[in-house]
């Protein structure tokens, strides 16, 4: 198992390598602009070499979770669709519809979709019966891009799918799922590597990002991962309440972000700098500091959730306990802009931004 998670890890530490290269002779590079404050034209491959360090560990091993070639025809289309969005900017039309086709294959070839939600209300288990298809296509959408939009400074996208993918991991591999926890492994340590030299560790000039390909892969992975654990008819390996906290970051930044953007009269697809990690820079931390604190939020919330799961704590009580969550953090945005400059101006920090 260690000779192989370390042949990931190499294999995506040297597809970095090879592919910014490449990046650069095509042009498939992100520039500054108002809303991207780095410095010069990075590479956006970091997607691309863990699709590549997936694809060639499911090839040699296809039997390591059920459906692998539908899964990595599926990586394929979002890896082609997000290089076109990385190289042109294409609509966000045509990604939503690809990624709707994409959960109807799944839907229809792997048999994985949002059938129930389990006893959140305390009333017996809610199916969705004919709805399902319609659920777990919004579902799949959502989760994609949860993770898509949480990519915004160095490292948080990277640090966040870890944060999930380990907590997946233990709750599969308790469920003796070893193969499902096998992969997430497999994911991280292909991560690994690309966190590196997103942090800039190897030399800012070796840096790279992410980029839609990579978030687009990892947000659809995670849903896979989710309802196959959450939706077997015989016995579930994670309750559907439980996936809520393993993505609770994700899921409530981008929840709260379309709410503000759709009261505002906005596309709730237009981009903008009021993210999670946006408001951490404003009150004054640093990017490293804002990524620590957001992964040790997300780590806190994905650990309540695999505690409640293998205390069986009642879905209805952790259903609530999400809301109040959520719905907390929805009022802190809404007056965030308050609430960051009461704190800039208590510690003597000029109001400009950042």
């Amino acid at each position: 198992m260690l000779i192989e998670l370390s042949f990931v890890g190499f294999f995506s530490f040297s597809s970095l390598f090879l592919m910014r290269k490449v990046a650069k002779t095509i042009g498939l590079v992100d520039k500054p602009n108002e809303r991207k404050l780095h410095d010069g034209a990075i590479p956006l491959v970091g997607g691309i070499s863990i699709f590549l360090s997936i694809a060639q560990y499911l090839t040699a091993k296809p039997d390591i979770i059920p459906n692998s070639e539908l899964f990595l025809f599926c990586l394929t289309v979002l890896i082609f669709v997000g290089v076109l969005d990385d190289k042109f900017d294409i609509s966000f039309k045509i990604r939503l519809t690809v990624q709707a086709l994409l959960s109807i294959c799944m839907m229809v070839f792997a048999n994985l979709q949002l059938e129930n939600i389990g006893n959140v209300f305390g009333t017996g288990e809610l199916h969705f019966g004919l709805l399902s298809p319609i659920v777990t296509t919004f579902a799949v959408i959502g989760a994609i891009n949860a993770f898509n939009m949480v990519d915004g400074i160095d490292g948080l996208l990277g640090g966040l799918a870890i944060v999930t993918f380990a907590s997946i991991a233990i709750l599969l591999n308790i469920e003796s799922k070893h193969g499902l926890a096998y992969l997430c492994v497999i994911f991280i340590a292909a991560i690994v590597p690309y966190i590196c030299m997103n942090l800039g560790i190897f030399g800012r000039k070796r840096k790279v990002f992410m980029g839609d390909a990579g978030s687009m892969v990892i947000g659809f992975t995670v849903i896979w991962l989710l309802l196959g654990a959450s939706q077997e008819h015989s016995t579930n390996s994670i309750r559907p309440v439980t996936a809520l906290w393993l993505i609770a970051i994700p899921l409530m930044d981008m929840a709260a972000i379309m709410i503000r953007r759709v009261k505002r009269g906005h596309s709730p697809f237009k981009p903008d700098r009021e993210h999670l990690h946006h408001i951490f820079q404003r009150l004054g931390l640093s990017s490293r500091q804002t990524l620590f604190v957001i992964c040790s939020f997300a780590s806190l919330l994905a650990g309540f959730g695999i505690y409640g799961e293998l205390s069986v704590i009642r879905e209805s009580t952790m259903f609530i306990l999400f809301m109040i969550c959520f719905i907390c953090y929805a009022m802190a945005m809404n007056y965030v802009w308050r609430i960051t400059s009461w704190i800039r101006r208590s510690r003597g920090l000029p109001e400009k931004a950042y």
